[in-house]
């Protein structure tokens, strides 16, 4: 601030010598001795303002270098996304065949889903994640969750990561991925049987490894917690809609008693238009039914992508993503829930389901896509509505006017194993405010 006065006083002055010397010799040399004087005290006072501000910088710079390594961090990427759904069912009770918790929920009108997400970097060595939303039921009430909230680490040695907080377990494709990142409107049947309403997510941390190989290949394991709403094949609240009976409640004794993700997957390039991604997965944890009753779901998932040397924004393309998953449930020997005087024998529940889907990018920002799917379960003493065999087939339209908004049409045709067919045409509509991360490929 000082500098700035300085240059502002000689700036005022050189323009006054300047005028001075039209005047006659003998002012002309009075203004030039002072023009010296005055060039000469300038010249002092400006090498002491470089030598004061010199100093404040070895001072800054000093104390900077006894504080240690300075943040990196400071900015942060605000984002909002929302999901409008309507559409119509032959089933009225929609809620029945869209059993996913971001699924249109209602003949009519309903908002499924919106979003708002906050990442950036924490300091050097972490990115925060959050996710909040929030979302209407079918009968208007507002309900509001904190999704993912989470830090991940960005320099640790030997190609590893660490995830900690709470997040989408990562196991196949799907189960990760958000709601505006979906390419249809609803989520897989096997997805909703195997993990529930809202996906397989919970508290916990995930530790990944980007394995020493020719191509890409990473192995990861979630070690997270394994009851609430969001572990269904788990110590869920709602597990008695699996087995039928009464909930036994199990603390937490030991690292047993949790539960644990493992995965793998690898990414090769067939040739220089097509690449395959190939992943497994596994969830290993207790369930409520008894004292000692476990879980076991087990996933392969592959994705397979063309697109042409010629390609213009990503378009044409071809691609097809499929998942298997497959659930042994130990149910203990148990009191039914509905009536304690029965008693449930003990038997392990078999749960199976799969899906297949091609999308076509037919060109730029227009993409039309196909879906067949099933999940089924074995016999078991307690038929549970949630193990009913289904299938269901469904072509949609994708238009994206920009990468911030999009416009979808979709047909279900669904079967419920002893109930009949419905069939359903949905329409979506998302817009995005602000940043969002770029789509897992």
């Amino acid at each position: 601030m000082r500098g700035r006065y300085i240059l502002c006083a000689l700036g005022i002055m050189l323009p006054t010598v300047a005028w001075g010397q039209v005047t006659s010799k003998a002012k002309q040399d009075s203004i030039a001795r002072a023009d010296s004087i005055a060039r000469a005290d300038s010249i002092a006072l400006v090498k002491q303002l470089e030598k004061e501000l010199g100093q404040q910088a070895a001072d800054t710079s000093g104390n900077a270098a006894a504080q240690g390594p300075r943040a990196t961090g400071g900015y942060m990427n605000i984002g909002f996304v929302a999901l409008t759904d309507a559409g119509w069912s032959t089933e009225a009770d929609v809620g029945a065949i869209q059993v996913g918790d971001h699924d249109p929920h209602v003949n009519g009108f309903s908002i499924p889903n919106v979003e708002l997400t906050l990442d950036g970097a924490v300091d050097p060595y972490f990115k925060g994640f959050s996710n909040i939303v929030y979302k209407l039921d079918k009968d208007g009430e507002t309900g509001v969750e904190l999704e993912e909230a989470y830090v991940l680490t960005t320099s640790l040695p030997a190609n590893l990561q660490i995830k900690a907080g709470q997040f989408f377990t990562e196991f196949g494709r799907q189960n990760p991925q958000h709601p505006h990142a979906w390419a249809f409107v609803d989520e897989p049947l096997v997805l909703n049987r195997m993990f529930g309403p809202d996906g397989l997510r919970s508290q916990g941390l995930r530790v990944s490894w980007l394995l020493p190989t020719s191509f890409y290949a990473e192995a990861m394991l979630t070690v997270a917690n394994a009851t609430g709403g969001t572990t269904s094949s788990f110590r869920s609240p709602d597990s008695p809609e699996i087995h039928g009976g009464i909930i036994n409640e199990r603390p937490v004794e030991r690292l047993s008693d949790m539960l644990f993700a493992p995965r793998l997957t690898a990414s090769f390039d067939l040739t220089e238009t097509q690449t395959i991604v190939l992943g497994a997965s596994g969830a290993f944890g207790p369930n409520n039914s008894g004292p000692s009753a476990k879980t076991q779901v087990y996933g392969v998932d592959g994705y397979w992508k063309w697109k042409p040397a010629a390609a213009q924004a990503g378009f044409p393309f071809l691609s097809m993503q499929a998942e298997a998953m497959f659930r042994d449930y130990d149910a203990a020997q148990r009191f039914a829930e509905a009536d304690p005087t029965v008693t449930l024998p003990q038997e392990t529940l078999k749960d199976r389901g799969a899906y297949a889907q091609l999308l076509w990018g037919i060109k730029p920002r227009i993409v039309a896509g196909f879906r067949g799917e099933f999940a089924s379960g074995d016999p078991a003493a307690f038929d549970s509505e949630l193990r009913r065999d289904r299938t269901r087939f469904s072509p949609n339209f994708t238009w994206y006017p920009t990468e911030f908004s999009k416009f979808r049409v979709q047909y279900n045709l669904d079967d419920r194993k002893d109930i009949g067919t419905d069939h359903s045409l949905w329409f979506q509509f998302e817009f995005l405010l602000g940043a969002h991360a770029a789509h897992k490929f």
